[in-house]
């Protein structure tokens, strides 16, 4: 386990991919009940130890998972992720190079880079843990929006940049796949193969806010997978 980030009232870990954010019925040790551990030895805390969950990330995914340690930014955190004042940017690796369909709304970075709109309508089918995108509203859909640039790209893969503009089941990974460019790994979403640790290339890179007691701005950065692909991608952009 990782620690990015720690005070009082709030923990930031490096989730790696395969582990799970909350428990479920698989019956594996969540990393919630890791950080607990840690938090428990290192400030010698008898008894049990509070923890609040905020967000999740899936479990093939890796990358920053913000925690509470206190009921006080539990609860201003979990109104934070709600108004969308936690903004979170992901680096995704897809398979195919990425032109963007016309007619798609832009504006440029300062690296003089085009960020790119998605809109897509979402559908979740609960026994398959699978979302279904659309072009089009359809019964029982939902709004899905994000922003991607390309940083990136090797012979066979680019790096996207993303920003999720809502949050809805395995939203990045459908999309992506919606617009031809499945993430590197993800046979759920029509990747050719999958990566040998199971892993999908998906990294919630950053994360940033302003504190929910303190009111100090937060940045913290991810690092990289211990990849030879992700390594190279960044090393020859110098994206870092």
């Amino acid at each position: 386990m990782q620690i990015i980030y720690e005070d009082n009232h709030i923990i930031i870990v490096a989730k790696q991919s395969g582990e799970i954010v909350q428990g479920d019925k698989t019956g594996d040790t969540p990393l919630s009940e890791t950080v607990k551990a840690y938090i428990k030895e290192k400030y010698q805390k008898p008894g049990a130890v509070f923890l609040g969950v905020v967000h999740r990330l899936d479990r093939p995914v890796s990358g920053l998972v913000v925690f509470a340690r206190t009921s006080k930014a539990l609860s201003r955190l979990n109104d934070m992720f709600r108004k969308g004042e936690v903004h979170k940017t992901y680096w995704a690796l897809v398979e195919t190079p990425t032109k963007p369909p016309q007619g798609e709304a832009s504006d440029h970075s300062p690296r003089h880079i085009e960020w790119h709109t998605v809109e897509h309508w979402l559908t979740r089918n609960e026994k398959q843990n699978k979302s279904y995108a659309y072009d089009r509203e359809v019964p029982g859909s939902k709004k899905a929006m994000l922003k991607y640039r390309m940083i990136g790209h090797t012979d066979r893969y680019t790096l996207l940049e993303v920003n999720l503009m809502t949050g809805r089941h395995h939203q990045i990974r459908c999309q992506l796949s919606a617009m031809g460019h499945p993430i590197k790994g993800d046979l759920k979403y029509g990747a050719k193969r999958s990566n040998p640790d199971g892993s999908i290339s998906l990294l919630a890179r950053r994360v940033e806010f302003v504190h929910p007691v303190s009111k100090e701005n937060i940045i913290v950065e991810a690092p990289l997978p211990d990849d030879k692909l992700w390594r190279e991608v960044v090393r020859r952009e110098g994206v870092e």
